[in-house]
């Protein structure tokens, strides 16, 4: 296992962005656009910072490794937290459709909005060909959000990083700290800075 700090991370430098003008939707435009039938939730596609992002196909090991990591999480779990699966969150800008989430509370608790930043425990993304992805764009706007926990299981490099103290608003947003733990080793699994338990990660890997 190995610990590391960031702070003025520039891997956002390394983000395509357009050298055209494009048109940035807001994330009441966005689900205007679903409302009208515009998109529809088979069209494989997310809002990320204002931006339509296609998402990545899904092969059979990221589909065990979500599972897995799911039925993990539900079994440490404690009262008053649910884990939900592949579902919208609403951010400023994005409404990004993470592999898993543990959320504040029970699903009959938002009969009317997804849940937001200050509703969620840990946010997890499951990365092969997402991977890069993963640790940029979604790493910077989870950390601006002010989402607690990250973690990112590699399926590249079976492994799991976990990120956590992010900056919130920022020039520069990031987490201020990660863990890097190998297939050997033991992650904590923390709600509200509370220790719940500790997972294998080779558990968590297909």
């Amino acid at each position: 296992m190995s610990l590391w700090t960031s702070t003025t991370d520039t891997f956002n430098d390394r983000l395509a962005v357009p050298t055209v003008s494009i048109w940035r939707l807001t994330v009441e435009q966005y689900r205007q656009m679903l409302h009208k039938g515009i998109l529809t939730e088979d069209d494989p596609v997310e809002l990320l910072d204002g931006w339509l992002v296609t998402k990545m196909p899904k092969n059979p090991p990221h589909r065990l490794a979500t599972g897995l990591v799911r039925e993990a999480l539900e079994q440490a779990l404690p009262p008053g937290w649910y884990v939900d699966s592949q579902e919208p969150i609403t951010l400023l800008s994005s409404e990004p459709e993470p592999d898993i989430i543990v959320v504040r509370g029970n699903r009959r608790d938002y009969p009317d909005r997804h849940p937001g930043p200050g509703d969620l425990g840990l946010v997890v993304e499951v990365a092969e060909a997402s991977l890069e992805r993963d640790q940029t764009l979604k790493r910077v706007l989870y950390a601006q959000a002010g989402i607690p926990v990250y973690w990112i299981l590699n399926l590249i490099d079976r492994g799991l990083d976990v990120y956590s103290d992010p900056s919130g608003p920022a020039e520069h947003p990031d987490y201020r700290s990660c863990h890097a733990y190998a297939a050997t080793d033991a992650v904590p699994f923390l709600l509200d800075t509370h220790e719940i338990t500790r997972i294998n990660v080779q558990h968590l890997l297909p």
